[in-house]
């Protein structure tokens, strides 16, 4: 099996990039991660992602050209798909431009409800019965994307933002995994 070069762009503790990276280890699993990118020279992800040999590039994003540099590593790793795992920074359209239809992201929501940040909160605030996680391509439009995946539970009445969040990354590490498949499928 040919296995399809990916990058993993984090922002903290690499919850997501740690799953990937135990699956990736399957013979049978379409992927290898070649690259991880993140703007937190802190992030915890980048500790996985070092003590299984994986090069990190860390970018200063107050400086614009940072997407020059992640591009011409991207190339250098010849990567086939960016996979962002809570990358808590917007893309530009320049950026996407080059890699339509190659960045797929995963949101702690069913979307289209509840785009953006503070997801957890406003799902109580709403009083929501059903909650999870939607892995989708990235485009222009901030969590607007077609949808690969959805996986979803119901919220009990002591359910808290501490428990939404635990619940919601359990079946991020089906979605994500499930949704690649499916991305390498067609």
């Amino acid at each position: 099996m040919v296995k399809k070069n990916i990058c993993v762009f984090i922002s903290g503790k690499g919850s997501n990039l740690k799953n990937l990276i135990l699956k990736s280890r399957e013979y049978s699993f379409p992927i290898n991660i070649k690259l991880v990118v993140s703007n937190n020279k802190k992030a915890g992800g980048i500790i996985f992602a070092k003590k299984n040999s994986i090069p990190v590039l860390i970018v200063n994003t107050d400086n614009r050209s940072y997407e020059n540099k992640i591009i011409q590593t991207l190339k250098k790793y010849k990567i086939n798909l960016i996979c962002l795992a809570g990358y808590m920074r917007i893309i530009s359209k320049s950026f996407l431009q080059k890699f339509r239809k190659k960045i797929i992201n995963i949101h702690p929501s069913l979307l289209p409800k509840f785009k953006g940040l503070d997801t957890y909160s406003r799902i109580i605030k709403n009083k929501e019965i059903k909650t999870g996680c939607t892995v989708h391509f990235v485009n222009e439009k901030l969590d607007s994307g077609k949808i690969i995946i959805k996986k979803s539970f119901f919220i009990e009445t002591n359910d808290n933002i501490s428990l939404l969040k635990y619940k919601t990354q359990r079946l991020e590490k089906l979605a994500f995994p499930e949704a690649l498949i499916r991305v390498f499928r067609n």
